[in-house]
């Protein structure tokens, strides 16, 4: 059976674009944590994710403002 070029491009049809992942509003947590938890995985202790993650997060949003974050989390926590 002949299939013509109209008929194909039909048939092989790109698939849905992906959704990103939402990610955690800053300053809860649950991003630090995620991350950590990561680390974790390839065999670093929790204190050395804990740092390595930290050392990311003041690259990532400075030291200031990385602070402010921490501060804020502490308050919540009690």
């Amino acid at each position: 059976m002949a299939v013509s070029r109209s008929s194909v491009s039909k048939q092989v049809s790109k698939p849905p674009p992906k959704k990103k992942k939402k990610k955690a509003k800053l300053g809860s947590g649950k991003r630090f944590k995620d991350v950590s938890k990561a680390i974790q995985k390839t065999g670093k202790s929790k204190k050395d994710a804990d740092a390595i993650t930290a050392s990311i997060g003041r690259k990532k949003y400075g030291k200031r403002k990385f602070a402010a974050l921490s501060a804020k989390g502490r308050k919540r926590r009690g």
